[in-house]
């Protein structure tokens, strides 16, 4: 759940909440409904959602190969979950805590950074057409936190991460 919600809870002999935690726990109250349908959806119609996205990366990358192809897909298929869940449970940060623990060394490990890149767009094109606008705004933030991991990963090399990682080793030890 979202932080700032789940610190509401924590301490209810101290006092009642007050207006402002009310009012903030009644817009999540509130939204859920529609966060349960999206969420729904999006389970619901998974196969075929990734299936466009599957379909525009094989003609957008035709010289990768299918393994590659299919890591980056199911990649973001874990991601699309991820974002998922952290949509119906309102805590964004939720996407990134759970894929940096393993998304950079598998994009790392596979060479995928540019297709990851890629199927991130199309994830957002793909979805964007099939959801109103008020479920891509609830679903955005989410799948923005994921594109940026991504991207972060995608696009640093690995002589400036060993370069940064030396320099702060060698500072603490003079």
């Amino acid at each position: 759940m979202n932080p700032k919600l789940e610190t509401l809870f924590d301490e209810p002999e101290r006092a009642y909440l007050q207006t402002d935690e009310l009012n903030a726990l009644s817009q999540f109250v509130s939204s859920l409904p529609e966060r349960i349908n999206l969420y729904q959806r999006l389970r619901n119609e998974e196969v075929t959602l990734m299936q466009g996205v599957a379909d525009a990366l094989q003609q957008k990358f035709p010289q990768e190969s299918e393994d590659k192809l299919k890591r980056s897909l199911q990649n973001g298929i874990l991601m699309v979950r991820y974002a998922a869940m952290a949509m119906l449970t309102d805590d964004v940060n939720m996407v990134t805590k759970r894929l940096e623990t393993w998304l950079p060394e598998i994009i790392a490990a596979y060479e995928t950074g540019a297709i990851d890149i890629a199927l991130y767009k199309l994830v957002k094109e793909q979805f964007g057409g099939r959801f109103s606008p008020a479920q891509m705004a609830l679903l955005s933030p989410s799948l923005d936190a994921a594109e940026r991991l991504i991207t972060v990963t995608a696009t640093a090399t690995p002589d400036a991460a060993a370069e940064e990682i030396t320099s702060e080793s060698l500072v603490g030890l003079f």
